[in-house]
């Protein structure tokens, strides 16, 4: 064994119990795979080990292929990149701006993302969720989060909208159309979307995090929607992908090119978000990549596609980062090629937040969102307002300001009032990725 490999594997062992949750990596070279291993276990009930065949559910990486489909029907004439996406997906509501493909691939749409939402109304992330749930939350929103293409914001509805307009414009389920133009001309043979979770799927690594105890606990995760995540895939079967953007087999060079065309805002700005492909550099090396995590899934896809090397690695557990590992396998086999390491200066000590104190009794009631379906109830416990719903934990909030609150997973919550003072209702921001939800005071 080469003195890198053995590097590799001191890299991953360092990180990964042979008894615990861990990980699969393949380098790839010029087209081959040069190394490829698997740390840890697949399978905690019957201590199965990951190998380099394991099949991941690889959560964000799942984008590229999905833009890729898109891609292919636009070569094919069936579709334009700057088509309303109105012309495919009717029920959305109209918006009152124009909102494209393109806005959807680079994420500059300005929808809420689906996640936030249907935590937000109540669901868990281990609950079976599959496309029709999403579209229907999709079709309640009567607000966007910015106008379109003002902004990059990170934003899974819109894929799971591209893996519809795939379907639709295709004649085909999403899944049969990726594995026809995609997964079978590349022979990823141990590759599919997966939008059935009753489906099983042999020499499958189940998902885990640490539970706190030094041990581990089962991340459940019960998916069935497709285009924003879900594929199921091997290193092995990722390495021909990453291949693909040299060799160009499946698409042609227009195609290719295609994906890699930076997105641009309104003001003319480029981003670094390709078709869903994060376009950078790394030590001065141009590199193409994507990561991603649901539940204790994590994974990290990088190409140098100078240098025609690129690296896969996915893992089953919530706490490993593909992403570090991907890059320090980089830092030895490209050593001479490479830049110096940039030091990173440390970063300034936040201030803590200020606080405020107010009246909470007019805050108490309950509050609906029609976009949601859902109800949040307001009460005060021990002097402090809680935010309450019947399928979620409860929430304490804090006074930033009048009328303005803050609390886990609420980055800003500000209630509303009407001309006579009066408080109607409030405005609720989530983590990021949800802005201004409207929900309105029931009369008691």
């Amino acid at each position: 064994m080469l003195n890198k490999e053995k590097t590799i594997d001191a890299l991953f062992e360092q990180e990964i119990k042979k008894d615990s949750p861990g990980a699969a990596v393949a380098v790839i070279k010029d087209g081959s795979i040069i190394y490829k291993n698997g740390y840890g276990i697949a399978c905690m009930d019957y201590d199965i080990p990951i190998t380099p065949a394991t099949i991941f559910h690889v959560a964000s990486v799942s984008k590229q292929f999905t833009a890729f489909a898109i891609v292919l029907l636009a070569d094919q004439g069936k579709l334009s990149l700057d088509d309303d996406i109105h012309k495919y997906l009717p029920e959305i509501s109209d918006f009152g701006k124009t909102i494209t493909i393109r806005h959807l691939i680079h994420h500059t749409s300005g929808l809420r993302d689906q996640w936030e939402l249907l935590m937000m109304a109540g669901w868990r992330i281990d609950d079976v969720i599959t496309n029709e749930h999403i579209l229907k939350i999709a079709r309640r929103q009567k607000e966007l989060n910015f106008d379109p293409g003002e902004e990059y914001l990170y934003c899974n509805t819109g894929y799971t909208l591209m893996g519809e307009i795939v379907a639709r414009v295709s004649g085909q389920s999403f899944r049969e159309f990726t594995a026809k133009n995609i997964f079978e001309p590349l022979e990823m043979n141990n590759t599919h979307f997966h939008d059935d979770h009753e489906m099983i799927v042999k020499n499958m690594a189940y998902s885990y995090d640490p539970d706190g105890n030094d041990g581990f606990k089962k991340s459940i995760l019960s998916f069935a929607n497709v285009g924003a995540t879900s594929l199921f895939t091997t290193v092995e079967d990722l390495a021909k992908w990453l291949d693909n953007f040299d060799k160009k087999a499946v698409g042609g060079e227009t195609v290719i090119n295609q994906m890699l065309q930076k997105g641009k805002l309104n003001n003319g700005i480029e981003i670094d978000y390709a078709f869903a492909i994060v376009i950078g550099k790394y030590r001065g090396l141009n590199t193409l990549g994507h990561g991603g995590m649901d539940a204790g899934y994590r994974s990290q896809i990088v190409l140098f596609p100078d240098q025609k090397f690129g690296v896969a690695v996915l893992s089953n557990l919530g706490s490993f980062s593909p992403y570090n590992l991907a890059m320090r396998i980089a830092d030895f086999y490209l050593a001479d090629q490479l830049a110096p390491m940039e030091i990173k200066e440390e970063a300034t000590a936040q201030q803590p937040e200020k606080t405020y104190s107010t009246a909470l009794d007019e805050y108490v009631g309950s509050y609906y969102s029609d976009e949601l379906g859902t109800e949040y109830t307001m009460v005060i416990k021990d002097d402090k307002l809680i935010r309450e719903h019947r399928r979620i934990d409860d929430v304490i909030l804090t006074c930033m300001d009048r009328d303005i609150f803050n609390g886990y997973g609420i980055s800003n919550l500000t209630f509303t009032r009407d001309e006579s003072n009066n408080i109607i209702g409030f405005r609720l921001t989530g983590s990021g990725r949800v802005r201004n939800l409207r929900f309105d005071k029931r009369s008691i």
